[in-house]
Parts: C-alpha cells; sequence; structure tokens
C-alpha cells in the first residue's frame, strides 16, 4: 500500500488519547509538594540572613507568595503561560481553569493536566518570592503583596511562555530544563530593579548587616536542595531515565560548588564560614537547573564548579557598591542562572538527553543559550521597571527611617519572631512603639 493511502491512519493514531499514567503521575504529584516546600526553605534562607527584628516579615515575603500569586496563577497566569497563544503570550483558552480537566494536557500527556497546572504553579510561586530577598528590612507588606502579584502576571507568565509554552524562544530552540532562564535570570534581574527603585536601607554601608541565625540559613539551603529534586526531577514530567538523569544532576553539581566555594572561602579567610556553604549549595542548585536532563553527570559537576567562581566575586563586588541587594539576590539567582544557561550550551549532549551541543559539533546552542539570556534579562528588567513605577504613583513603597528602626516584625505584622519575658508579642495596631536609640523615644503606630 501506498504511503499516502497510510496517512490517514497515522493521523488517527497521532491524534488517539494517550493513557493516563500512574506512575508518571504520582512521581509529578510528589515534585509539585517538593517544590511547595522550596518557598518555606526560602524564608528561612533568607530569614536567617536578616536582623532578628526582621525576621518574621522576611519569613512572611515568602508565605504570601504561597497565597497571592497562586490564586493568580489559577485564574489568570497559567493561560497566559501555557494557552495556545502568539509567540509572545498565551491565549485566555485557560482562564479560571476553564478546560483544565483530568485528562491529559497538551503538554503533559501523561498526567492529569490540572496537575501539570499545579506543578508549574508552584515555580510561579517561588520565583516571584524570590525577588523579596532584594527589597528586605525596608519595603512595605501591602505593596510589596500587590508587587509580586502583579510582576507574575506581566513578568512571569511571558518569560513562561517564551519559552516552555510554545513561545519565540523555545521555537528557536532555547535549552531550559528547570527554570534557569525563566526562574532565576527572570527573578535575579527583576531583585536589581525593585533594589533601585525601592532605594537602600536606612543605614546600609555604614553599619553592619550580619545574619541573626546562621542555623536558619542552613536550615533553608537543606530544604531547598531537597526540595530542588522534585524541581528538577519531576521536570521531566515521569518517572523516566530524563527523571533520574535530573535527580542526579540535582546531586551532583551543588556537591561541586560547595567544594569550590568551601576552597575559595579557605584561601581568602582562612576559614570557611556557613553561610558561604549555603550559599554555594544554593548556587549549584541554581546553575545545574537550566542543564539538568540535557547534560551527563560529569557535565553537571563542571557547571556546578564552575559556577561557584563568577557568583562568589559577584558578591565580593557588589558589597562595595551602593546597590543594596540585601541577599545578592541577583549574584546568587541571576549571576547563576546566566551561568548556567550559557554552560547548558556548552556541555549539552544529544546522548544524554539534550540538544547537540559544542560536545556534538554544534557551537550555536551557545548563541540561542546567550538570546535566551538577553531576552529575558530586557524583557524582566524594563517591565520591573515600569511595573514598579506605574505603582509609586499610588503607593509608597519604603517605611519611615524611625519606622525601619523599630523593624518590620511589630508594624507590619504586630507580632515579633522570637518570644520575649513571658512570651511572645502581640501588638494592638493602635499601640505606641518607641523607637529604639532616638533621643526620647519618639512613639510609633504600627499601623503606618
Amino acid at each position: 500500500m501506498s504511503l499516502p493511502a497510510f496517512t490517514p491512519l497515522l493521523a488517527a493514531v497521532q491524534a488517539a488519547p494517550v493513557e493516563l499514567s500512574g506512575a508518571d503521575t504520582a512521581w509529578v504529584l510528589i515534585s509539585t509538594a517538593l517544590v511547595l516546600l522550596m518557598t518555606p526553605a526560602l524564608g528561612f534562607f533568607y530569614g536567617g540572613l536578616v536582623r532578628s527584628k526582621n525576621m518574621l516579615n522576611t519569613l512572611m515575603m515568602s508565605y504570601a507568595s504561597l497565597g497571592v500569586v497562586a490564586v493568580a496563577w489559577f485564574l489568570v497566569g497559567y493561560s497566559l503561560a501555557f494557552a495556545p497563544g502568539s509567540s509572545w503570550i498565551g491565549g485566555f483558552d485557560y482562564l479560571f481553569l476553564k478546560g483544565v480537566g483530568l485528562e491529559g494536557g497538551p503538554l503533559s500527556p501523561a498526567i492529569p493536566h490540572l496537575l501539570f497546572m499545579a506543578y508549574q504553579g508552584t515555580f510561579c510561586i517561588i520565583t516571584a518570592a524570590l525577588i523579596s530577598g532584594a527589597v528586605v528590612e525596608r519595603m512595605k507588606f501591602g505593596p510589596y503583596l500587590v508587587f509580586i502579584t502583579l510582576w507574575s502576571l506581566f513578568v512571569y507568565a511571558p518569560v513562561a511562555h517564551w519559552v516552555w509554552g510554545g513561545g519565540w524562544l523555545g521555537a528557536m530552540g532555547a535549552l531550559d530544563f528547570a527554570g534557569g532562564t525563566v526562574v532565576h535570570v527572570n527573578a535575579g534581574i527583576a531583585a536589581v530593579v525593585a533594589a533601585i527603585v525601592v532605594g537602600a536601607r536606612k543605614d546600609y554601608g555604614r553599619k553592619a548587616q550580619v545574619p541573626h541565625n546562621v542555623v536558619h540559613v542552613l536550615l533553608g539551603s537543606g530544604l531547598l536542595w531537597f526540595g530542588w529534586f522534585g524541581f528538577n526531577g519531576g521536570s521531566a514530567l515521569g518517572a523516566n531515565a530524563t527523571a533520574a538523569l535530573a535527580f542526579v544532576n540535582t546531586m551532583i553539581a551543588p556537591a561541586g560548588t560547595l567544594t569550590v566555594w568551601m576552597l575559595l572561602d579557605l584561601m581568602r579567610n582562612n576559614k570557611i564560614t556557613a553561610v558561604g556553604a549555603a550559599t554555594g549549595i544554593v548556587i549549584g542548585l541554581v546553575a545545574v537547573t537550566p542543564a539538568a536532563g540535557f547534560v551527563s553527570p560529569m557535565g553537571a559537576l563542571a557547571i556546578g564548579a564552575i559556577a561557584a567562581f563568577p557568583s562568589y566575586f559577584m558578591i565580593l563586588w557588589r558589597s562595595t557598591t551602593r546597590l543594596d541587594d540585601s541577599l545578592d539576590v541577583w549574584a546568587a539567582h541571576g549571576t547563576g542562572g546566566a551561568v548556567g544557561a550559557v554552560l547548558t550550551g556548552v556541555f549539552a549532549s544529544a546522548a544524554w538527553g539534550g540538544k547537540p551541543g559544542p560536545v556534538d559539533g554544534n557551537m550555536g546552542q551557545i548563541g540561542i543559550q546567550a538570546i535566551a539570556i538577553l531576552g529575558a534579562l530586557a524583557y524582566s528588567g524594563i517591565a520591573t521597571f515600569v511595573l514598579l513605577k506605574a505603582m509609586s504613583m499610588f503607593v509608597s513603597f519604603r517605611k519611615t527611617p524611625g519606622e525601619e528602626g523599630v523593624g518590620l516584625d511589630v508594624l507590619a505584622h504586630g507580632e515579633e519572631a522570637y518570644a520575649r519575658g513571658e512570651g511572645a508579642v502581640l501588638v494592638h495596631a493602635d499601640a505606641p512603639v518607641p523607637v529604639k536609640g532616638m533621643m526620647g523615644a519618639t512613639p510609633v503606630t504600627a499601623n503606618r
């Protein structure tokens, strides 16, 4: 029989629904829970790095994303990111989760469409929360909530569509297995812009800003590493060989970064700092994210080891500037994500599930990766600036210097992170709070 006679049959087979896989569904269910855990873990990682008077507020900046950003994703964001649309943005087919049911999805035929939506939502939640590290200890909580909600819709969703939802970067062949560009470069440049627009802390550069609880930093980094197995391994969207590769690479790359980071610390200070070790782990996880399912384990180890250098020296350089990116979101996520995305183009191999890279004779993949990074940087940077400037016409982002001195825990939440005396303090909204260190102890009300 001639080939044309087979064509209708082939079309019918291709159009037939794929049976849902119990194993794949189970793995993505677990991965969704693991990635959701990463947002509270981020809160503890960030919270340990700030002063004790701002610990609770810093935690809440992450926890709140579990609410407002998740709701925005369910109602609108998922449709903008993954519904059929143009090369630049998705359409409205999935608005309010219309058409998102228990059948296999167009991008996830072996797992329920609803589960794919939820899994991708956990990525959006933590990406928005990452930005908080650049504006902790001074940004008002209400405007912050509005900002991350709008940012998730107008910045995150379009970039996710470009790479994963059928947009122009995916069509170009950009490799981003689990979010080096979509998550880390995107959030990293947004954090820099937010730090500039909101401004530096009142005593930045004049007073040491030391972490108040290094144990929380280590706990947060450990839980992030644990959750990252779902972040990268789950991006295979199935219990398969690619998931196993991504899982192993998520283990080996941060090990390389941590080893190099400790050596750099030792050479520079004759001491290996715990904060440095925790930071190195996170940077290794960030760097391997775009490559996890495309490179060999030895390639992942190389990516992790190499990524330590630019991020380590970026942190040292940033501390000499007036940019108060408080918790070095750019150095960890922006720099680490960009380096990882470029190195994905270097180490990607068809033999390990990726597109051919330089090891296969395809030097052009590095250029494609660079275009993806520059596109995300340009759009996210400009869109974040426009969004913040538009908001500044209606709201103020900053507490007063006196309020900053009191700390945002009491002023924003009426609570303290740590109990004193008889127990935790719950402050009435109109109760005067003395500003410490000021002559005459000027009263400040907690509802400002």
